[in-house]
């Protein structure tokens, strides 16, 4: 049996029964999220074929319209899946789209944004980056009534506090990060000894971490090896090292990895094959879903699930959110729901093509909105 004080796991149970009501009783009857809860929170987030439950009205389109898109880092999966998919919307939309990748440093965030406001676009998409550092140079386009949205800039989906950005496009990544360490729980027969990587750099990670690594406390059967603060832009070089140095470490009791991003993991999954440890440690990802996760799950090689994210559903929201900014509408705040990929379930849903693409016929529903 899975045991966890009812203080912590009280405000898993408001996320984890995906109804107000139920969730409402359960706080107020203090039910211990045990084995058997945590294994129905899991087996719901992993189904497949959901249906539709975004928007179904809204502005029609206007034409000749140019978006800016600001990437972070193209070079993370995650980002160029959305870009990808802004770019698909902005093909059925009509509008035309330029995008400029900061390649996740702060000289690249600099030259990127002044790209953009030279461009004058008639509205901005970030995709990845921080809110609240990049709050002085989105001033400019604000100050010209230009909208800006957002895409994983926040630790929070929806609307953003006092920003300029009207709306962070994302999954709940509070629960993303508890359903992935839940997994691990539930994988693991509560004896999962873990790892967690993430990126302080971010709010939206270090907010994700510290939610999986609440969860991983609260399961008595688990222990919370080390919390490893490894910058996204430069894991190609750091990671070796530092998983070299983690198996000197933890190597005989270390049984699963969580990361805030699947990229951390293809640098891992290398140096733990080096290491001759094909079977030793289990991957999970609390987002973003990249090509190279669906195929270590469709292999076994390591990863077992990533919390995979409609990316290119994700690229159409964010350009209908803008389309009803230029129409003086308020942002829908649509949040899709928590999708756990794993074996079982990443032959749906577009995993043939590395990806999490709901066949819920969002792509007709934003046609029809926009008039397209």
């Amino acid at each position: 049996m899975i045991r966890s004080s009812v203080k912590r796991m009280r405000a898993y149970l408001l996320w984890a029964c995906g109804c107000a009501a139920m969730a409402g009783q359960a706080v107020a009857s203090g039910v211990i999220a045990d084995d058997a809860r945590m294994q129905q929170i899991v087996a719901r987030a992993s189904e497949h074929g959901a249906r539709w439950d975004g928007p179904q009205t809204g502005p029609r389109a206007p034409v000749g319209i140019t978006l800016a898109v600001v990437s972070e880092d193209l070079r993370n999966g995650g980002i160029l899946g959305v870009a990808k998919g802004i770019k698909e919307a902005a093909g059925a939309i009509g509008w035309k789209i330029r995008v400029f990748d900061a390649v996740g440093t702060p000289e690249g965030r600099k030259r990127a944004m002044a790209s953009a406001l030279a461009l004058q676009p008639d509205g901005v998409v970030l995709v990845g980056g921080d809110a609240r550092e990049m709050q002085a140079a989105l001033l400019p386009f604000v100050r010209q009534g230009r909208p800006v949205v957002g895409w994983h800039v926040a630790a929070t989906a929806g609307t953003i506090a006092d920003s300029p950005i009207a709306i962070n496009v994302s999954t709940d990544p509070m629960a993303v990060a508890r359903l992935t360490a839940m997994a691990a729980v539930v994988e693991s027969g509560g004896h999962a000894n873990v790892v967690i990587f993430t990126d302080s750099n971010f709010q939206i990670a270090s907010a994700k971490a510290a939610a999986m690594a609440e969860v991983i406390r609260a399961c008595k059967g688990c222990r919370l090896l080390a919390v490893e603060d490894v910058p996204i832009s430069g894991s190609a070089q750091a990671m070796p090292a530092v998983m070299r140095r983690l198996l000197e470490r933890h190597g005989r009791v270390w049984t699963h990895a969580l990361a805030i991003n699947d990229i951390y993991f293809d640098y891992a999954a290398a140096e733990l094959t080096r290491a001759g440890k094909p079977d030793g440690i289990h991957m999970l990802s609390a987002g973003d879903g990249s090509a190279a996760a669906f195929l270590r799950i469709q292999a076994g090689a390591f990863q077992t699930s990533t919390v995979a994210e409609p990316l290119n559903l994700q690229g159409w929201q964010l350009v209908d959110e803008v389309n009803r900014l230029l129409a003086h509408q308020a942002v829908t705040g649509y949040v899709a729901p928590v999708h756990l990929v794993t074996a079982k379930n990443v032959a749906f849903d577009g995993g043939p093509l590395g990806q999490y693409d709901p066949d819920n016929g969002y792509r007709a529903v934003y046609r029809r909105i926009w008039g397209r």
